[in-house]
């Protein structure tokens, strides 16, 4: 039986991508991680020799603590966060009960350099609709909760990107856009390796909103009518975009359970 203080890899695979994720620590060794370079998504590395340097910016959140094996690293690293406050816990089994249980994992190759939160500044046009509300809510859900984005003149990107050392996205002849028949969440999906059924799901359905087809999606036309009635709702981009966050942690929710869901009106009782 899991201790009172752990999380089972189930119950934190249930959290990810949704606006109640914990906080996840990544504090295996060097050679552990370099025996298996990838993260859970959202996590980020720390040594647990530091780690109280992080209660400042932990005070009032729930934090997961990820080892190796899920033993004596982990446990005493959240034991040691309790003592400040924090609510800790450890996960059960640690990395490799995450793998052996056929979760996402993101390749450290997918994520910016020491996957330190916030690190990362992304750049797009200014006025978004589909795919620059959906690529940021990937970001901030599955890969870095405190990633920043900048909206700008459509002829401004690439300069501001140069400038200000952020990552173009959604524009023409960048790594992060469009590849042929698919849209720039299509390209995040495959290249941060989010191999999951629900993401999968929700990526059909805004490229069929993105690119004009909808029929790929039925949900399609909704995706696109609520997109559009945002974007005349906030002059603002930055409001439009944390408007636009829970109308895909609803989209989100929906492909991971309740796709095959429908609803009618009550049929009216048969008489006897």
């Amino acid at each position: 039986m899991p201790s009172p203080n752990a999380i089972t890899a189930s119950q934190l695979n249930r959290l990810i991508g949704t606006p109640d994720c914990p906080v996840i620590i990544d504090v295996r060794i060097n050679e552990d991680f370099e025996a298996n370079p990838t993260f859970i998504p959202t996590a980020f590395r720390h040594s647990h020799r530091t780690i109280e340097n992080l209660v400042p910016d932990l005070a009032g959140r729930k934090v997961v603590v990820v080892c190796h094996g899920g033993l004596k690293l982990s446990e005493g690293t959240a034991a040691l966060l309790r003592l400040h406050g924090i609510s800790a816990e450890y996960l059960d089994g640690g990395a490799e009960g995450w793998n052996a249980a056929g979760f996402v994992r993101i390749p450290a190759t997918s994520v910016a350099s020491g996957n330190v939160p916030g690190e990362q500044i992304w750049v797009t046009r200014h006025r978004p609709k589909i795919d620059r509300i959906a690529c940021p809510w990937l970001i901030r859900r599955i890969i870095d909760p405190k990633a920043r984005f900048l909206s700008v003149s459509p002829s401004q990107v690439q300069g501001v990107a140069d400038r200000f050392g952020a990552v173009p996205f959604d524009v023409e002849d960048v790594f992060w856009s469009h590849r042929g028949d698919t849209c720039t969440f299509d390209t995040m999906v495959e290249e941060f390796g989010l191999k999951s059924e629900a993401l999968e799901r929700l990526a059909l359905v805004v490229r069929a909103a993105d690119t004009n087809r909808h029929d790929l999606a039925p949900q399609a036309a909704g995706l696109l009518a609520v997109s559009v009635g945002l974007s005349r709702m906030f002059m603002n981009d930055l409001q439009q975009l944390e408007a636009g966050l829970g109308l895909y942690d609803a989209f989100y929710r929906w492909a991971r359970d309740a796709s095959d869901e429908g609803h009618d009106w009550p049929a009216a009782a048969k008489r006897g």
